[in-house]
C-alpha cells in the first residue's frame, strides 16, 4: 500500500498571525476527503505571504513525499500576493491549462476572476496547484481541474489516486486505467 501524502498550504499574513480563522485550508482538505477513495495523509501548513517562506514550504512538502500540494491565498494583484511567483520558482514545469480552466470557471461566478494569478506546475513527482482563497471558489476550481489531476500524477510517476466517482470522476486514457489493477 502506498503512503499518499497531500500538502495543503494556506498563504495568509492575517490568518497566520491569528487575526482571523483559516477557512481555505480546511475547505481544501474537506474537498479532497470527498474526492478521493485512496487512503491519504494530509500535511497542512499555515504561513505568511513571504515568497521565500512559500518556496521553502513547497520544497519541504515535496521532500516529505507529497504527490499533490494545494495552496490557497496570495494569488491576487496585491503587492503582498506572491504565491504564484513562489510556485513558479520551485516548479520544473508549469502547466498553464490548470490556471486557464480555473479562471474560465471562476468567471462564470465573478468578473474579478480575471485578477486571479493562480498557476500550477510540477516539481519532481509532485503536482502543485494554486487555488483561490474563498472556500466556494476553491470547490469550483477543484471541480473544474481535478478530473485531470490523478492522470497528471500518474505521468509524473506519483502514486495512483482513485476518486469517488459519485463526487468527481478522474479521467484517464484507456491504456492508463490498467495501473489500478496492477
Amino acid at each position: 500500500m502506498q503512503n499518499i501524502k497531500i500538502g495543503f498550504v494556506t498563504v495568509s499574513d492575517r490568518a497566520s498571525a491569528g487575526v482571523y480563522e483559516d477557512l481555505g485550508g480546511p475547505a481544501m482538505q474537506q474537498w479532497i476527503k470527498q474526492a478521493l477513495t485512496s487512503p491519504w495523509q494530509p500535511i497542512a501548513k499555515l504561513i505568511a505571504d513571504e515568497q521565500t517562506l512559500i518556496e521553502d514550504t513547497l520544497k519541504n512538502l515535496v521532500d516529505e513525499g507529497c504527490c499533490l500540494i494545494l495552496t490557497t491565498g496570495g494569488t491576487g494583484p496585491a503587492k503582498r500576493d506572491v504565491t504564484p511567483e513562489a510556485t513558479i520558482a520551485v516548479c520544473d514545469k508549469i502547466l498553464d491549462g490548470f490556471a486557464e480552466q480555473m479562471r474560465a470557471v471562476s468567471l462564470q461566478y465573478v468578473p474579478t476572476a480575471i485578477l486571479s494569478r493562480q498557476v500550477a506546475g510540477t516539481r519532481g513527482s509532485c503536482l502543485i496547484i494554486n487555488l483561490p482563497g474563498k472556500p466556494s471558489a476553491i470547490a469550483e476550481c477543484l471541480a473544474a481541474v481535478f478530473p485531470a489531476v490523478p492522470y497528471c500524477i500518474d505521468l509524473i510517476e506519483g502514486p495512483f489516486l482513485e476518486t469517488d466517482e459519485s463526487f468527481i470522476k478522474a479521467f484517464r486514457p484507456k491504456h492508463a486505467k490498467q495501473k489500478a489493477d496492477a
